[in-house]
């Protein structure tokens, strides 16, 4: 755990809350990274408070060759029954462009401490209609449905240092968490324009309709304030159509620190009738990552 804290995902337990993301080592010589799972716990009764930090990766790396030699990043949580399932996009690197991605399944039997792979291949990647790299999994089980939020590759486009992804939100279902079937297509338009990035689509049910917190950019210089990643906001009663409204995520940038450049890769979670939204900061979590609580928690349906 030398450099960043990304893609936080939360498991509510009687007495703490685990908190779980990537992390990465320093860089190779030639510049390259890997990224690995780790996971802190916050004192339920006080989530300012960390009582316990990861000692090792509970998820090593993939096998020579497989699609995730190189990195898990990012991920997903969830609980089922008394097992613990995360759902990662896992790190290939290419020649012709810098990475490509899929979606694989690993499971705990001890609450998160060791992860075991399903298999050594991805239950969600690449497919004739979605040619580019798949990833930014957000998983929830509703009404005994299980739902995988994910963004697909658009295209690549030319960037000043190297080629740089176009990719946008869109959703998956299965009966057992494991056989997906793509609905393929878009979920939300276009803010910036059709090269804008859409990632990390995070959803929770709330009164009679559904709620989206996800981030979106611009495809070019966006590792700064102007350019960078922001919260955006939308509704649906289906979760089939949305309606877009970035007005009222209620995340904007600080004023100075940590997060004052970029609020990006949001979770949302209750902890005793109070909801919580947990996120990475400046530079992609190069930061780390922050805690805010919504005003109007319990009546905000």
């Amino acid at each position: 755990m030398k450099e960043f804290a990304q893609s936080p995902s939360v498991l509510v337990f009687e007495k703490y809350v685990r908190v779980f993301f990537c992390t990465r080592p320093a860089p190779t010589d030639d510049g390259n990274y890997l990224s690995f799972l780790s996971f802190i716990d916050l004192d339920r009764n006080d989530l300012r408070k960390v009582i316990k930090v990861c000692s090792s990766p509970p998820l090593a790396l993939g096998d020579f060759g497989t699609f995730d030699e190189f990195g898990t990043n990012p991920i997903s949580v969830i609980q089922c029954e008394d097992e613990v399932w995360v759902y990662y996009a896992g790190w290939t690197r290419c020649e012709s462009v810098p990475f490509n991605g899929a979606i694989g399944l690993a499971v705990s039997k001890d609450n998160g401490y060791n992860f075991t792979r399903i298999g050594r291949g991805p239950v969600l990647s690449y497919s004739p209609d979605e040619p580019f790299l798949i990833g930014s999994p957000r998983v929830r089980k509703l009404h005994d449905k299980w739902y995988l939020w994910y963004v697909a590759g658009k295209e690549w486009v030319k960037g000043k240092e190297r080629p740089e992804p176009i990719y946008k939100i869109r959703m998956a279902t299965s009966e057992d968490g494991i056989n997906w079937v793509k609905q393929g297509k878009d979920l939300l338009p276009d803010k910036l324009g059709p090269s804008e990035c859409q990632a990390c689509p995070d959803v929770i049910e709330q009164g009679e309709g559904y709620h989206m917190f996800y981030s979106y950019r611009y495809s070019h210089d966006y590792k700064g304030a102007e350019n960078g990643y922001r919260i955006g906001y939308a509704t649906s009663l289906d979760l089939i159509k949305w309606t877009r409204q970035d007005e009222l995520a209620g995340m904007s940038l600080s004023k100075e620190g940590w997060d004052s450049e970029m609020v990006n890769y949001p979770h949302v979670f209750i902890v005793d009738d109070t909801t919580y939204m947990i996120y990475q900061g400046n530079e992609m979590g190069r930061s780390g990552i922050g805690l805010a609580r919504l005003d109007n928690s319990k009546d905000w349906n």
